[in-house]
């Protein structure tokens, strides 16, 4: 076991913290490298990555897409780990440098859209879909905020000190394991009440919970993360992941920005529905 860390009086940008991230975080939100975005022709523009929280984005358009809206897009793949999110043109469109962002040119003057929840607010709210019914508008941003919040513990906890960290400290994994599986539990037991998180309607709240949670239960989050939770416990959530992961927009929006895996899984740019043939969907 390594010696207890001793937090200096003043904490410096200078302490080497290692990981896979090391090379990456740095403590200003400044753009580091000058380089434009791509664009396309359609009037909506999303840059993204096909993580959880890049996920929701395309599905969402894919669903749009799938339900008749004028929704077209091209998709922009932003590689993180090589430091794209920080360039210029990025900074303009998302200032927190984190993916995904949209930029929505439907009107006289372009629209920036950053955070995942917003842009799954911002489409719901201007098509007219997937935003629940009247009467269950508020529990629909209930379940999307609570997925907002709980991304971090999921992902940023959880998934950086039990897969990414340098070395395995017991209080941090114990801590993040306890939250996961408090969250996991909430949506467990919402889901043996409903047949979606916010009611009997499939919407944003669903769209923006399904990537991180089915990471879990399909075994593609952080290593050996499903066996290590016991995720094949929550049956309720393991019936909903497995009818979301059913529908043809979530398979075609889980492809767009994967940069990873076999040539058929992946997606780098998406133009048009054609990009999608020869693809594993």
């Amino acid at each position: 076991m390594s010696d207890p860390y001793v937090p200096p009086a003043v904490w410096s940008p200078d302490t080497v913290s290692g990981g896979v991230f090391a090379g990456i975080n740095r403590p200003s939100a400044a753009p580091r490298i000058e380089a434009e975005l791509p664009r396309g022709q359609h009037q909506l523009q999303l840059y993204t990555l096909a993580t959880p929280n890049g996920q929701k984005a395309s599905i969402m358009l894919e669903e749009l897409l799938e339900a008749g809206h004028a929704a077209e897009y091209d998709g922009w793949t932003i590689e993180i780990g090589q430091g794209d999110q920080f360039s210029t043109g990025f900074i303009a469109v998302n200032p927190n440098g984190k993916i995904p962002a949209l930029l929505d040119l439907r009107g006289p003057q372009p629209v920036r859209v950053f955070e995942s929840g917003a842009i799954l607010l911002h489409l719901s709210d201007s098509f007219g879909a997937f935003g629940g019914r009247a009467a269950a508008r508020a529990e629909v941003l209930s379940w999307l905020f609570w997925q907002v919040g709980a991304g971090p513990f999921m992902g940023g906890g959880f998934g950086h000190f039990y897969h990414y960290a340098p070395e395995k400290l017991e209080y941090p994994i114990n801590r993040y394991a306890m939250e996961v599986k408090r969250l996991f539990d909430v949506a467990d037991r919402r889901l043996q009440e409903s047949r979606y998180l916010a009611g009997d309607e499939y919407t944003i709240a669903d769209i923006a919970s399904y990537p991180w949670l089915s990471a879990f239960v399909f075994g593609t989050a952080y290593g050996d993360a499903r066996e290590f939770l016991s995720i094949q416990d929550y049956h309720a959530v393991d019936r909903w992941v497995r009818e979301i992961a059913d529908r043809p927009a979530v398979r075609r929006g889980r492809l767009v920005g994967r940069v990873t895996g076999p040539p058929e899984k992946q997606l780098r740019e998406r133009h048009s529905p054609a990009d999608f043939a020869g693809k594993d969907v």
